[in-house]
């Protein structure tokens, strides 16, 4: 009872001393718990304890691990002692930056993310700080405004692998298969969302805590504990987050993460952002149309292929590809004798040209004829057998003015089992008098093609599949309007006619079925939209635009001018990468560095940020935003892929060929000493973000190569003749390697 009372008068006077507002100086005597009291109650906390509790020190400062007062462990006799405790006002800690409005990156523990970081964020989080970006909600920034410049620096080959023990950097070969941490040397102790990960036990193995939700939060860096070629990133940042390469799940495909990074979207107006349904498109800051000749929009004959259509002899270039395609039109009965027919007068792609007298100036078509078709297909495969048979039951052809040149029903002749009504709007009685068969259309078609008509369609394969008729010259509007997501997904024709046309087209959809008319001339109008306004438009380039140019429409604020009494002086953002950084993402910036190893990058970055009056890339006043990539790491993990560039490849080759006598950890810990050499050269209030773009992309590839050799020997090839085989088990294998590929890590601090 003696003690339940001593615990009963603590809690009071605490919660009286809490409802004083402890204005005052307060003097509170109390007997110091015995021996006997601590083993009876092992959990109870004394007076002090309970008051630096509500004075919002650490529950760790005055506790050990197990939870016991520490003042009880240093005390050595059992008897009473008194202890007196001297209050003082709560004030608010500001640490020194704060309150001198230094800016501030870090982890708020309070955090309650929702999902993993992504690319994206990151981009957010530099327009945020230097151009019109929103604030972000993964991660606390004190006054962004106080930002004077940001670097950015991709580094590929960091994995979450080295920190945590699975990719062991203790020796020259990656340990990456083990999944047991404690084998690596200096397993990092992890802390998210308030919890430690225990360090190894003295049985050496390292458990982990239940975490929720683990991948979300980022892992606290302890020196100590951290592999030694990485310990110099512990001297600069304090966490590692974990972060997102882009891509589609469901297709198992990874996007690039410089564009990630360095293509941003255009900014939708608040008006744009309550409508339902697909909004018309927006001409974003500097767009401008460029009248584009209507023969540049044709689909290529590696586009047709991979579409699945059966190509015109047009396309085979030489004989073996010629010889090729005609053998796959015998596999797949697609010849004359099977009721194929190809449009006649174009031995070459070229015969399609027209002269020069019959061009008229700055006419789109150049001299020639553009005719939009749409057809109807109801199936005439008996029910329940797969794959079904689609027959065509209607064709409609508009030509460039919007007449209609032919529409016609056409009988099938094979018996009709579904007419598809509400999608085709072919019923019984419309074809009760037809007598049209599917040859006398082709006749018709061929009167009308020439060799410089250009067929113009939404997914015209199906179209001409029906027809069992090729050619050469396609537009297809599901090729020139690509899906947001890329392919294989298509944007359907009554998607594209609302966004791009403001039009409402097949009304009747699942009801009365479709208007092939209607189609076509939407297709039709797409088409001359696109020659109108270029052949950018519609695509992501349209609908995006350079991090560069965005951060450009940003102004310096005073204090950063150069010459604070003069006009507004626009951000400057810089691009240091490996060969020539012009041809690519960095075309936009207006400081480009081209570098040949790691150390030319390094002094590349501090050479952008400073700038100098003698430098004639660089301005004085060094640039806003700089974005630079290592990719020594990158070469020496085998992550670099081949490029089309001579020159790039020829570098990749040769930074493999001098890093062969290396080690992981040897290269690890280089990376580490660069990255902190730029952190330490960086001026004071610069933001400085590393992110390694994605995880292990090796596996990503092999398994793509795999399908893409399967799905080219399938086109041509039975089945029991293929070399390599795609079943679920491939399938599998490729989801988890896109899985692995896109774990990237990510590193934030200011300088």
């Amino acid at each position: 009872m003696c003690g339940e009372n001593e615990v009963k008068t603590d809690v009071q006077a605490a919660n009286q001393f809490s409802k004083s507002g402890a204005g005052g100086l307060a003097v509170i005597i109390a007997p110091r718990t015995t021996q006997t009291h601590r083993s009876a109650h092992p959990r109870t906390l004394g007076m002090g304890a309970t008051l630096s509790r509500l004075n919002g020190a650490s529950d760790t400062q005055g506790l050990l691990p197990d939870g016991h007062d520490r003042a009880q462990q240093d005390g050595g006799d059992d008897g009473p002692e008194w202890q007196t405790v001297q209050s003082r006002k709560r004030h608010k800690k500001h640490s020194k930056k704060a309150s001198d409005q230094y800016p501030e990156i870090t982890h708020s523990p309070h955090a309650r993310l929702q999902s993993i970081v992504k690319t994206g964020d990151l981009q957010n989080l530099v327009l945020y700080c230097l151009a019109d970006g929103n604030a972000p909600q993964w991660v606390s920034v004190r006054h962004h405004g106080a930002i004077r410049k940001l670097v950015v620096l991709m580094v590929p080959g960091l994995e979450a692998g080295m920190f945590d023990g699975t990719i062991s950097l203790s020796s020259s070969t990656e340990e990456s298969s083990t999944n047991d941490p404690s084998t690596a040397e200096g397993s990092l102790v992890a802390e998210r969302s308030g919890e430690t990960v225990l360090s190894p036990s003295a049985s050496g193995n390292l458990r982990k805590l239940p975490l929720s939700p683990d991948d979300y939060y980022p892992t606290k860096l302890v020196h100590d504990r951290m592999p030694i070629p990485l310990q110099p990133l512990s001297d600069v940042f304090n966490h590692v987050w974990p972060v997102k390469t882009p891509g589609d799940d469901k297709y198992a495909k990874m996007h690039s993460p410089i564009a990630a990074m360095l293509t941003s979207p255009i900014v939708k107006p608040r008006e744009d952002k309550n409508g339902r349904g697909p909004q018309p498109p927006r001409e974003g800051r500097g767009w401008q149309n460029k009248r584009t000749p209507v023969t540049e929009l044709f689909a290529s004959t590696e586009e047709l292929s991979n579409e699945g259509y059966v190509l015109h002899p047009a396309h085979y270039s030489d004989t073996a590809s010629a010889a090729a395609g005609t053998t796959r039109r015998e596999l797949n009965k697609w010849t004359a004798v099977d009721g194929w027919v190809d449009s006649r007068g174009v031995p070459t792609l070229e015969a399609g040209n027209a002269s020069e007298k019959d061009i008229e100036k700055g006419s789109v078509t150049v001299g020639r004829t553009v005719v939009a078709m749409d057809c109807e297909m109801c199936i005439t495969s008996p029910p329940g057998v797969t794959p079904q048979i689609f027959s065509l039951t209607r064709v409609s052809l508009i030509d460039w003015d919007g007449k209609v040149i032919l529409d016609e029903l056409v009988k099938p002749e094979s018996a009709i089992t579904d007419y598809l009504t509400p999608y085709s709007g072919i019923t019984p009685a419309m074809l009760q008098n037809v007598t049209t068969s599917l040859s006398d259309i082709q006749k018709k078609l061929l009167d009308i093609f020439t060799p410089q008509t250009i067929l113009v369609g939404h997914s015209l394969n199906s179209d001409l599949n029906a027809l069992k008729l090729t050619h050469p010259f396609i537009i297809d509007t599901a090729l020139l309007f690509p899906h947001p997501r890329g392919p294989p997904l298509k944007s359907s024709l009554k998607w594209l006619a609302q966004k791009y046309i403001s039009r409402e087209i097949q009304k009747g959809h699942g009801s009365t079925g479709h208007d092939s008319v209607e189609d076509a001339k939407a297709c039709l109008d797409l088409v001359k939209q696109k020659c109108e306004k270029g052949k950018s438009w519609g695509t992501a380039e349209a609908s995006s635009e350079s991090i560069f140019k965005r951060i450009g429409r940003a102004n310096r604020p005073k204090r950063d001018k150069v010459h604070p009494a003069g006009d507004d002086e626009p951000r400057i953002s810089a691009v240091v990468d490996w060969g020539d950084p012009s041809r690519g993402y960095g075309g936009q910036a207006k400081v480009v560095v081209g570098c040949q190893s790691d150390a030319e990058v390094v002094a590349g970055v501090l050479r952008a940020v400073e700038g100098s009056a003698d430098d004639d890339v660089v301005p004085v006043g060094g640039c806003d935003f700089t974005w630079a990539r290592l990719r020594e790491l990158e070469a020496y993990r085998g992550w670099w892929e081949k490029s089309k560039i001579v020159e790039a490849d020829a570098l990749r080759s040769s930074t493999q060929a001098a890093s062969t006598t290396a080690t992981l950890a040897g290269v690890v810990s280089e990376t580490a000493e660069r990255i902190k050499a730029i952190y330490e050269a960086l001026p004071p209030c610069t933001a400085f973000i590393v992110y390694s773009g994605s995880g292990d992309p090796r596996d990503l590839r092999e398994m793509q190569a795999l399908q893409a050799r399967f799905k080219e020997e399938y086109k041509v090839k039975k089945w029991d003749e293929l070399s390599v085989r795609w079943t679920d088990v491939e399938e599998q294998k490729l989801r988890r390697a896109c899985e692995k590929a896109r774990k990237g890590v990510g590193f934030v601090t200011v300088k």
